[in-house]
């Protein structure tokens, strides 16, 4: 029992602390947000790419996103072998995709020089400006899916409900499970002009700079769902080099950790 009372009130300073250093970071002002999201029409290209349009003439590409496609066996037969490009409509009609980037972290590291000595204050600022970055990305979402998009007009849900996910729709990184290879991140950036709007910028191994961002896609499927790619087979290394326009090499860098032994 002392145990789990001493964590307990370990718990309460922290969050004491954590309350105190973000109404200091409010009122010092220089801590900043920016952030940048866009619609395309787009559709399906075969069976694992996605292909984004100009307009909606949909005459023009202005870029092709590259995705990958489970393989594991499911305990379930009946069950799909899912990829992204499952959630977006063959050409023909009319289907779109969104894309955003948004930091908590503009001035960060200037803030951080403050407290070059106080290593605690200095984990407490950047966990504070990535849980805000993390707000910020829930909060545009939310009006994406309410307004901009308004494909979820009538949406109304309690707090609960939106950290547990039960909106429509979905919004994945590059990086991340259902979407693991990390270049098609910069394809991205290259879309909204992410680093001159934001100034967010991606490193050579394709993090982004300030650490307090987020990036991904917008998905409006109903039933659109978030699933990792797991192991894929060399069959399907090869298919992914070809259809990126990259050598055998260049893609078993990319996706070495998904590469099946």
């Amino acid at each position: 029992m002392l145990e789990d009372e001493v964590v307990g009130e370990a718990a309460t300073q922290l969050f004491a602390d954590a309350q105190e250093m973000l109404t200091w970071l409010i009122e010092d002002g220089r801590l900043q947000a920016k952030g940048v999201y866009c619609i395309w029409p787009c559709n399906r290209k075969g069976a694992d790419d996605l292909e984004i349009y100009s307009d909606e003439s949909r005459n023009k590409v202005i870029a092709t996103l590259h995705h990958l496609r489970q393989q594991a066996p499911k305990a379930d037969d009946s069950a799909p072998n899912f990829c992204l490009a499952d959630f977006i409509a063959e050409p023909g009609k009319s289907d779109y995709l969104g894309g955003f980037a948004v930091t908590a972290g503009i001035n960060i590291d200037d803030i951080l020089k403050e407290y070059v000595d106080d290593d605690y204050s200095q984990i407490m600022i950047k966990a504070l400006a990535d849980r805000l970055a993390e707000a910020f990305a829930e909060y545009l979402h939310l009006q994406v899916r309410q307004n901009d998009w308004g494909y979820a007009k009538d949406e109304s849900l309690d707090s609960a409900s939106l950290i547990s996910e039960q909106y429509q729709g979905i919004r994945p990184a590059p990086g991340y499970p259902a979407c693991p290879e990390h270049s098609e991140k910069e394809t991205l950036f290259q879309l909204l002009e992410a680093t001159a709007k934001t100034q967010i910028e991606l490193t050579e191994s394709y993090a982004m700079l300030p650490a307090a961002s987020v990036s991904g896609w917008y998905f409006s499927h109903p039933d659109s769902r978030y699933f990792g790619i797991g192991k894929i087979d060399k069959e399907q290394l090869a298919d992914y080099a070809q259809r990126k326009g990259i050598s055998i090499e260049c893609a078993t860098g990319l996706l070495r950790p998904l590469l099946a032994d």
